[in-house]
C-alpha cells in the first residue's frame, strides 16, 4: 500500500470534519443533498470523458488503484542483476548471456539483453528502448491528463449546481422558512466541486505523474546498464554508474552490500 496517499487522504478528510465541527456543523451536512455530489463529481467525469478516448476512460479504475498501491520496483536488485551480467559478459563474452536472458522476468531488461546478444548496434538498442520508455510515458500522460481535466471541470460544475440551486431559491421567496435550507443546499454544490477537485482529481493526477516519472527513471537506469554491458565496461564501473540513479541512502546501502559480499567471497577463494 502507498502510505503517503492513504495518510494524505485520511488526514485531509479528518481536517475537514474537525473544522466543520468547530464551526458548529456536522459531517452529515456534506451528504444532506446527494444531488450536489451527483452533479459535481459525475458531471466532471462525464465532461472529461468527452475529451478522452474510450480506452483511457476504461483504464481509470486501474489508475485509481495504482494511486494507493506501491509499485513492485527493486532498483537495488536490478542493479545487482545488471552488474552480475556485466561481469559474466566481460569474462565469457556477450553470447554467454543468452541463457541468463531467458530467466529474466522484466520484459524491458530481457528485450534489451536479447538485442545485445543478437549483436544489435548500440545506437539502435538505445533508440528502441528509449522509444519504449517514451511510449510508456505517453500512455501514462493520457491518464494523468484525464484526472487533471476532471479537476478543472469539477469547480465549474459546482458553480453550475449553485446557480441551479439559487434558481430554486428564487422560486421560494414567498416561503421564508425554506430559504435558509435552500441557500445552504445551493452552496453545497460549490463546496463539493472544490472538494472533489482538490481532494480527489488533482491529487490523483499528481500522484500518477510522480509514479510515472519514477518508473521512467528506473527504466533509464536499466537502459544505461544494458548499454554498459554491451560496451564491455568493468562491473565496478557499471555499479557506480547505476548507483548514481539512486538516492544517497540507497547508494550507501549498495556500497555496504558490496563490501559484505566481497568479505564473504574472500575466505572461499583463500580456502580454494
Amino acid at each position: 500500500m502507498d502510505l503517503a496517499s492513504i495518510i494524505g487522504l485520511v488526514g485531509a478528510l479528518a481536517i475537514i470534519v474537525v473544522v466543520m465541527i468547530m464551526d458548529g456543523g456536522t459531517p452529515a451536512e456534506l451528504f444532506a443533498h446527494p444531488s450536489a455530489i451527483l452533479l459535481t463529481f459525475f458531471g466532471a467525469l462525464m465532461a472529461t470523458t468527452i475529451t478522452s478516448s474510450l480506452s483511457t476512460v476504461l483504464t481509470n479504475p486501474k489508475m485509481m488503484i495504482k494511486v494507493f498501491t506501491s509499485p513492485k520496483t527493486d532498483h537495488a536488485g536490478a542493479i545487482e542483476l545488471l552488474v552480475q551480467m556485466a561481469d559474466r559478459a566481460r569474462r565469457e563474452g556477450l553470447l554467454a548471456l543468452e541463457e541468463d536472458s531467458k530467466k529474466i522476468t522484466d520484459p524491458f531488461v530481457k528485450k534489451g539483453i536479447m538485442m545485445v546478444v543478437d549483436g544489435t548496434d548500440a545506437s539502435q538498442v538505445r533508440a528502441i528502448l528509449e522509444t519504449g520508455i517514451q511510449q510508456m510515458q505517453s500512455r501514462h500522460r493520457a491518464g494523468i491528463g484525464f484526472f487533471a481535466a476532471a479537476g478543472g471541470f469539477a469547480p465549474t460544475f459546482g458553480i453550475i449546481g449553485t446557480v441551479m440551486g439559487l434558481i430554486s431559491v428564487l422560486k421560494q421567496l414567498d416561503d421564508p422558512a425554506k430559504l435558509a435550507t435552500s441557500i445552504a443546499a445551493a452552496f453545497l454544490a460549490t463546496l463539493w466541486g472544490l472538494l472533489s477537485s482538490n481532494l480527489i482529481f488533482l491529487p490523483i493526477s499528481g500522484k500518477l505523474k510522480a509514479k510515472s516519472e519514477e518508473e521512467a527513471h528506473g527504466r533509464y537506469m536499466q537502459l544505461e546498464g544494458i548499454l554498459s554491458i554491451q560496451a564491455g565496461e568493468n562491473p565496478r564501473i557499471v555499479r557506480d554508474k547505476l548507483a548514481a540513479y539512486l538516492p544517497p541512502s540507497h547508494v550507501k546501502h549498495e556500497e555496504e552490500g558490496g563490501k559484505a559480499g566481497a568479505k564473504q567471497q574472500a575466505p572461499a577463494k583463500a580456502k580454494a
